[in-house]
């Protein structure tokens, strides 16, 4: 799951970008407005977090610019100010979520996987596919009903692909999604990808599953039942 902070308080920044690290988010932060529209113009978020009140601009601007570009991002405002017109303004733009400053990080925590559950998952902790289980939460998956042990990037990869099943996943976009700001070290190569879907396919077929990821010619991969 690929996160983007948007807070210019260094100190939170980091607190947050740190705790979400910790809970196995892949997470980019910036602290202006100008700085957040590159990272929404070049990349795709499954979460936003964003502060009102931004050097150079709003982050409610920010909101309506990623709803006008059409990205699937959930987004929760962050903010000092205790104010209904912000709160209710910034809901009404597309916002999924509001926390007022001070907060917990485990809160913050607790309502990114909500949006993300309610977005990509249809509102439940465990996404079933057939003989497969994935637990988002505990981050574990079952081929009938027995666990198998997954690295975090091939969960990460696991959930992704069925997120977006029957949808043609680019090498682009699954180097994005797995490595965030740091899917450059892959630009040339695409070993990494090719070698995580490799080591994720044999453990998903060696236990018992179907194996659902299928290789499109010059392009990517798509996970369906063929």
């Amino acid at each position: 799951m690929n996160l983007l902070i948007v807070e210019d308080e260094i100190d939170l920044q980091e607190s947050i970008k740190e705790f979400m690290q910790s809970e196995s988010f892949t997470v980019e932060a910036v602290s202006s407005f100008q700085m957040a529209e590159e990272k929404i113009d070049l990349h795709n978020y499954d979460c936003v977090i964003v502060d009102i009140n931004l050097p150079g601009g709003s982050g409610l601007d920010i909101i309506r610019k990623l709803k006008i570009k059409d990205k699937d991002a959930g987004v929760i405002i962050i903010s000092a100010k205790n104010s209904l017109d912000d709160k209710l303004t910034g809901l009404d733009i597309g916002a999924d979520d509001y926390l007022t400053k001070p907060f917990h990080l485990s809160e913050l925590n607790a309502r990114i996987k909500s949006i993300i559950r309610r977005r990509g998952l249809k509102g439940t902790n465990i996404k079933k596919f057939n003989e497969l289980a994935i637990e988002f939460d505990n981050r574990r998956l079952f081929i009938n009903d027995k666990e198998i042990v997954l690295t975090r990037k091939e969960f990460d990869l696991l959930l992704y692909f069925v997120m977006n099943e029957n949808r043609v996943l680019s090498k682009e976009d699954i180097a994005e999604h797995l490595w965030g700001d740091n899917m450059s070290i892959t630009a040339d190569s695409f070993d990494f990808i090719y070698n995580h879907i490799k080591n994720l396919r044999k453990k998903l077929v060696d236990n018992g599953s179907i194996d659902y990821i299928e290789s499109i010619y010059g392009i990517g991969y798509k996970f369906s039942e063929k």
